[in-house]
């Protein structure tokens, strides 16, 4: 088992990709710590994980919360005594053309999708340097690579996630710390599910597999980039996209 004795804290694990990569993680003997600002979801996520004999934990947590980032990272500590893996998976869109955008939703947007892994990331740090290792993931985007239209907040905070990405490889990587970026493509979600039929089918047509990902095609990115398989991969940003933007 990739993880047996390991612990990960994926943020956004309450439901879509990230309930799927702590399911997946779980299965591979993590100790995974569900982070999520729903409850609800959130302890259903640990239940699934727990029915199937492996072992979570639920932490409420609001990333944007710099003092709440910490605690998550203490409750960790305290139940599970390390930190091996930090998926920064939690996200939000809050999506409008650049004219009629708001203060709210670009700052919200921005204080979840970058300041929230940042939060996360100092948070857990010291606890990798002194551990003498780690491995962290940012969830960045297609549109951080490419733009899109009606996303100016959330395509700068996922192409902000790329530079933080390459930044810390090269500050981090020294101290055993892994730093890496997943870009997905369009994955089926509970967040695509207001995005309208046609637009959907017209990814799905410009997309050379010629279908939309599933939330186990990005988990498993993650599992990859998190194992020693990847022990030499730093600073890298994994498209899962179908080759949707070749």
């Amino acid at each position: 088992m990739r993880f047996e004795n390991k612990v990960a804290i994926i943020t956004g694990a309450g439901s879509g990709i990230g309930r799927e990569t702590a399911l997946m993680f779980a299965k591979e003997r993590a100790k995974v710590v569900v982070a999520d600002i729903n409850e609800k979801s959130g302890r259903e996520t640990v239940t699934e994980i727990k029915k199937a004999g492996d072992e979570g934990l639920f932490v409420k947590v609001d990333i944007s919360n710099k003092e709440q980032s910490k605690q998550m990272v203490m409750d960790t500590l305290g139940n599970y005594g390390r930190i091996d893996v930090l998926i920064n998976n939690g996200g939000i869109i809050q999506d409008a053309f650049v004219s009629k955008m708001t203060e709210e939703q670009w700052d919200r947007v921005i204080n979840i999708n970058l300041k929230g892994a940042f939060n996360c990331i100092q948070a857990v740090v010291d606890v990798m340097v002194n551990q003498g290792g780690g491995v962290i993931i940012n969830t960045s985007s297609i549109v951080g690579l490419y733009g899109n239209i009606g996303q100016v907040n959330y395509a700068a905070a996922k192409a902000g996630l790329i530079g933080m990405t390459k930044t810390l490889a090269k500050e981090l990587g020294r101290k055993g710390i892994r730093v890496n970026a997943v870009a997905p493509g369009f994955i089926v979600t509970p967040m695509t599910s207001n995005v309208p039929e046609k637009i959907l089918e017209a990814m799905k047509e410009k997309t050379p597999l010629r279908r939309l990902g599933q939330t186990k095609d990005v988990a498993y990115a993650y599992l990859y980039l998190a194992s020693d398989e990847a022990n030499f991969v730093n600073g890298a940003v994994l498209s899962v996209d179908g080759g949707l933007v070749i």
